[in-house]
């Protein structure tokens, strides 16, 4: 009987370890899973990374125009803070070929001309219907449909909050989201390439983009509706309306 007690105990002590452990990872699960609300720590953008954002806008927008200058000190004075994160808000801004820096001088916004804009609009209309086409050769899924209004929603939600940067590179990444459909790696970096430019030359050129992102929207839901019933004639007519629009909008 003594034996026996000993046993007993020895089980209920682990029995009691098991539910203590069993509790444990339930509740690592629980918070993995987010039932508890919490979210990973955000980065802190830096100083130069908050500036970048703030002039690529100020030049989205239409505040500052081609041929503009933008003086360190006045930005940084403007902004409150030094002028090392402004420089290297303009080094990024000049990679982009938004800015031009010249050694002794204030950078400038980059200038564009319309001709040029035009000519990367009709190689563009070339390449991205000719996809369209590669991606008729494939099977259309659902889920690549859903990504696609998924996208739309993105634009949608940028737009309202103004965000017009946002949009534009959402706009950039819907245009790449097409391209990667058709798994042909030059397709893709040629569509990557013009398509900033192309945005490049919107950016600089255009007044518009506040008044004319509704309607890139739905164009852009034109083109996912002919998808989405296979209508890929149908899809091509919509990018090449939706590209002709974009050109009329600069």
């Amino acid at each position: 009987m003594h034996l026996n007690n000993n046993i007993i105990n020895f089980l209920k002590i682990h029995l009691l370890l098991f539910y203590q452990t069993l509790l444990l990872f339930v509740y690592c699960i629980q918070i993995k899973g987010g039932r508890y609300g919490l979210k990973k720590v955000a980065r802190v953008q830096s100083l130069g990374e908050q500036a970048y954002n703030i002039i690529k806008q100020a030049i989205i927008s239409g505040d500052v125009s081609a041929g503009d200058f933008l003086p360190e000190e006045r930005m940084a004075a403007d902004l409150g803070i030094s002028r090392t994160p402004i420089r290297e808000a303009l080094q990024l801004l000049s990679a982009e070929g938004l800015v031009e820096l010249a050694k002794g001088k204030p950078a400038v916004v980059a200038s564009f001309t319309y001709q040029e804009a035009m000519e990367l609009l009709e190689v563009r209309k070339i390449l991205e219907t000719s996809n369209l086409e590669m991606i008729a050769n494939k099977s259309i899924h659902t889920k690549f449909i859903e990504q696609l209004e998924d996208h739309i929603i993105k634009q949608e939600r940028a737009f309202e909050n103004q965000d017009y940067q946002e949009f534009n590179d959402l706009d950039h990444d819907f245009h790449l989201l097409l391209a990667s459909k058709s798994r042909n790696k030059a397709l893709v970096e040629l569509v990557k390439q013009l398509n900033s430019q192309v945005s490049r030359a919107f950016i600089i050129l255009s007044k518009t983009l506040p008044v004319s992102i509704p309607e890139a929207i739905e164009e852009h839901k034109s083109i996912v509706n002919a998808l989405k019933h296979k209508d890929i004639q149908s899809a091509k007519l919509q990018m090449e309306y939706h590209l002709n629009n974009v050109g009329k909008r600069i």
